[in-house]
């Protein structure tokens, strides 16, 4: 596939075409339209969580725990990258640094209870 297909079409369509690939699972692809998209719109949050979880769903975990702070630069109380970036920590062996983004995951969601041991929202 050539490098023009990934830039081709308004951000609207790259949008639409990196959420196809991404329902596809075809994650390598999703996040190659999705990296012009953050490049062009870096203030916009949806495509940058959204390439952070397509980072997460191929296992590039840096690269999504980056994303995963950068979207919450820009929105301290969004809840999934917390939740997100908790998993993501965890999946790097760094579960007491995931503790507390899991902690506010769960908070945001409504569950008061966390304990530490329960995953928030699972």
């Amino acid at each position: 596939m050539s490098d023009t297909y990934f830039e081709f079409g308004t951000a609207a369509d790259r949008w639409d075409r990196a959420q196809m690939f991404f329902e596809a699972k075809e994650y390598m692809t999703a996040a190659r339209i999705l990296e012009g998209l953050v490049e062009e719109v870096p203030e916009q949050v949806s495509p940058r969580l959204l390439l952070a979880r397509t980072y997460y769903h191929s296992a590039r975990l840096g690269r999504a725990e980056t994303e995963l702070r950068a979207v919450l630069e820009r929105d301290p109380v969004e809840p999934y990258a917390r939740l997100m970036l908790g998993r993501t920590l965890e999946r790097q062996g760094r579960s007491a640094e995931a503790t507390g983004h899991l902690r506010m995951a769960a908070a945001f969601s409504g569950d008061f209870d966390f304990d530490g041991d329960r995953r928030a929202g699972a």
